[in-house]
């Protein structure tokens, strides 16, 4: 169940990022930049000691998780904008 959760909560996120930076982005691709996305933030939020959730959550069902995967995966998509 967690990794539908995972797949539904990067795609929300990889779509919301897509469209902050105008990228155009289907539905596939934008699962894959949330979810990677969420790896970026939770790496950022982690360097910055602004934690998105409880320590050992394993579900992304809190606003901040959501914010720093949006965060993360809009970082994604400028550094792939800028390299191409």
């Amino acid at each position: 169940m967690n990794f539908l959760l995972w797949i539904v909560f990067g795609g929300i996120a990889g779509l919301v990022a897509s469209l902050i930076t105008g990228a155009g982005l289907g539905l596939l691709m934008s699962i894959i930049v949330g979810i990677i996305g969420a790896f970026i933030g939770g790496f950022i939020a982690d360097k910055t000691g602004i934690h998105p959730g409880e320590p050992g959550a394993d579900r992304p069902t809190n606003v901040m998780s959501f914010v720093w995967a949006v965060v993360g995966a809009i970082v994604l998509l400028l550094i792939v904008g800028l390299l191409f």
